[in-house]
């Protein structure tokens, strides 16, 4: 399966275990992040997420670096079926500094941490007019043994038909990269744009730790 069949795909190991650790217990560093976000009191779910500040830690940025070029011609491709602009520059310095440029300044790097009963609703991360139409989860904690339940879930809405539901576990240390809005499907007048939102399955047991790589910045 690619993901032009699910709208998401695994695209490997990023971190080792070693990273996994060291990354997950940045979540109780106050000063490294800008806000924390507590999904029941939004009612976005249950548990929490922190947006890191800049600078980001360098291995988080060396990732953001890593995968825009990996993801780019993905979204020019998708871009082009669907008729639609394909603002994105070859580097993610550039596309970077086009946000800033718009008024989108706020960084977007997330790390998220689920305990047992912790979920995550259907949600798009739509932070300002400009979008970048994939991003990565990256796994900290093995699936199955530090924690149960947990699955990542992708919901697309079909066009004139019932809504179809991915999910899929996340390993330890490996990215799994996803649509942002929509996607690029088939129809009978050619290509069209299927709506999708992902979220998190409620955490049976253990502790999820995961980072979330959007890569245009916030308003």
């Amino acid at each position: 399966m690619t993901i032009d069949d699910l709208g998401c795909a695994p695209i490997g190991r990023l971190l080792d275990d070693a990273e996994c650790r060291e990354l997950a217990a940045l979540f109780d560093r106050e000063e490294l992040f800008r806000s924390t976000v507590d999904m029941a009191r939004h009612r976005f779910g249950s548990g929490r997420y922190r947006y890191f500040e800049r600078p980001y830690p360098e291995f988080i940025e060396q990732l953001r670096q890593k995968v825009y070029p990996q993801l780019l011609p993905i979204a020019r491709e998708w871009a082009g079926r669907l008729r639609r602009p394909a603002p994105w520059p070859d580097t993610l310095d550039e596309w970077t500094a086009m946000c800033h440029a718009a008024g989108q300044r706020r960084s977007t790097a997330i790390l998220l941490r689920y305990g047992a009963g912790d979920w995550n609703a259907l949600h798009r991360d739509l932070y300002g007019e400009l979008v970048f139409p994939l991003q990565v989860v990256v796994g900290l904690d093995e699936y199955g043994r530090d924690y149960t339940g947990g699955e990542f879930l992708l919901v697309e809405q079909r066009p004139r038909a019932q809504s179809r539901g991915t999910a899929m576990p996340l390993e330890r240390g490996h990215g799994l990269a996803f649509t942002t809005r929509d996607r690029p499907v088939r129809s009978a007048r050619g290509w069209t744009a299927a709506p999708v939102r992902h979220g998190v399955s409620v955490v049976r047991s253990g502790v999820r730790h995961a980072l979330g790589l959007v890569l245009h910045d916030a308003e």
